[in-house]
């Protein structure tokens, strides 16, 4: 049934009629149309119902924000640190005192349960923006002892570094946790001294403009965020290769990562790029497997699996298998799934029907290679937007559903014998974001966590972080790191200087 707008929260309305026209382009500290006047609809997931008009912007709209950044850099770069510190932090109280006006936006647009985005990631939204304000604070150079001896006679050598905002920053940002993936590349960018141009995913665009109007309140002068919506292959595309863009910081997947950085070469723009996952989590036999089991689960289904770090793969040794893989059925059998505003909802749909047709397609070609759903596997809702909590086994290590990532709730689970079997097929991937072991056994805990090629392994637990942890992968997830002290240096220029004196 379509959704009912009087049931939502009045801020929800009020920003909803805000921008009902198509007015969703922040451009130099104004709000305007498209310049063509393109707009798209956004849809709320579990019904199909549109909650909108989002402006489509073009080459002219992202021309403008990127000449605006540019202009804004002499006067954010100047800014002294107390005072960009000062505003970010003003802008996580903004994010905290709209927390569900912004949390009814982000489960209308992405389908996440409620809870998902009030208690977990609007708050690490706020984390963000309030970690990296101290980091403002915090950027510093050093002085060193040259040992240059060709100077004048009479004089000395003084030699030193300082860091400078790289310069304009095309931050594109994915659909599946849209606010507080946002605040991961814009509070570090903003603390560094750098202007900032947002491209939201076209699914997904309601919270990144309402970010934008809290920043403007905030004091965030004018130019240094501006706000592009539109469709990747347009306006993302224009974004990543404009040539006043000095650096490109990108969150999506490993194909499109790749599109990414062949625009990069036009003006060598520096990139950081969160790709792709098909992570890992083992069962060793001595794990407690009270928190063993709803851990794993948890890791692939939080989110209707949408989590680029969510645990795909399950293995798990043989002589628990079967209690295990029986848990995991019946923990997702057990999961209630429902419009993500319903108050006993856990797991909502996935972001739009072109996705639940893609998830489906991986679990159809799944089952002609001969694996077995034990639980889920199905498409249904009343927009066919749900995807029911999937366990697939009797697979083989070189099929598809084991290999791709298939970001939705489909968890791939295989038996094995011993470590080195168990390594060497958690390693058998093209992706390297993350992985978790669940054993009792310090030595297995320590071995195992540095013999796996992932960017974070977690022991015990799964996709635990906090704006301290650095968050990236290696092999084809991807380069550089966002989150921690760590992602300022992707927004940081080091500069040498030399005197005489």
């Amino acid at each position: 049934m379509p959704l009912d707008f009087s049931t939502l929260r009045t801020g929800t309305r009020e920003f909803l009629a805000r921008r009902a026209s198509g007015q969703g382009l922040l451009i130099g500290g104004e709000w305007a149309q498209a310049a063509n006047g393109g707009t798209f609809a956004t849809l709320d997931p579990a019904t199909g119902s549109e909650l909108g008009q989002v402006a489509k912007a073009g080459a002219a709209d992202v021309d403008a924000a990127v000449s605006a950044a540019r202009a804004a850099l002499a006067v954010w770069g100047a800014t002294v640190p107390a005072e960009r510190a000062r505003i970010l932090w003003k802008v996580a109280d903004l994010i905290e005192a709209n927390i569900d006006d912004l949390a009814e936006l982000e489960t209308l647009d992405q389908g996440k349960p409620l809870f998902v985005g009030r208690w977990a990631e609007i708050p690490g939204a706020v984390s963000q923006f309030r970690f990296f304000a101290g980091q403002a604070m915090a950027i510093e150079g050093s002085t060193l002892e040259s040992s240059i001896n060709y100077q004048p006679a009479g004089k000395q050598m003084r030699t030193w570094t300082v860091r400078e905002p790289v310069g304009v920053v095309a931050a594109i940002v994915p659909w599946n946790s849209p606010l507080v993936l946002t605040a991961m590349k814009l509070a570090p960018a903003l603390a560094a001294g750098c202007t900032v141009v947002l491209k939201p995913a076209e699914d997904t665009s309601l919270t990144a403009l309402r970010l934008g109007e809290l920043m403007i309140e905030a004091g965030v002068p004018a130019g240094v965020i501006n706000i592009v919506t539109g469709l990747g292959g347009e306006t993302g595309a224009a974004l990543a290769a404009h040539p006043g863009v000095a650096k490109i910081a990108f969150t999506g997947s490993t194909a499109t990562g790749r599109a990414v950085l062949d625009a990069a070469k036009t003006n060598f723009k520096r990139v950081t790029l969160e790709l792709g996952g098909k992570s890992p989590s083992i069962i060793m036999p001595d794990a407690d497997l009270s928190q063993a089991i709803p851990g794993v689960a948890n890791a692939i289904y939080f989110n209707g699996g949408q989590v680029c770090i969510a645990g795909s793969r399950l293995y798990v040794h043989r002589s628990v298998h079967d209690q295990v893989v029986e848990g995991v059925a019946e923990y997702a059998k057990g999961l209630k799934l429902g419009h993500g505003l319903a108050a006993d909802t856990q797991m909502g749909p996935v972001v739009s029907l072109r996705h639940a047709e893609r998830v489906e397609g991986f679990l159809q070609r799944a089952r002609a290679e001969g694996a077995t759903m034990l639980a889920g596997g199905e498409r249904t809702g009343e927009a066919g937007t749900f995807i029911t909590p999937t366990l697939v086994v009797d697979v083989k290590p070189g099929m598809e559903i084991v290999r791709e990532e298939v970001f939705g709730p489909v968890l791939v689970a295989q038996a094995f014998d011993d470590v080195e079997e168990v390594i060497a097929a958690a390693n058998d991937s093209e992706y390297g974001l993350a992985a978790s072991v669940w054993t009792e056994g310090l030595s297995n805990a320590h071995r195992m966590s540095s013999a796996i090629k992932a960017g974070t392994v977690w022991i015990n637990c799964h996709a635990m972080y906090d704006p301290t942890l650095a968050i990236g992968g290696v092999k084809q997830s991807g380069w550089g790191r966002d989150s921690g002290r760590q992602a300022l240096e992707n927004y940081l220029e080091w500069k040498t200087i030399c005197a005489v004196v």
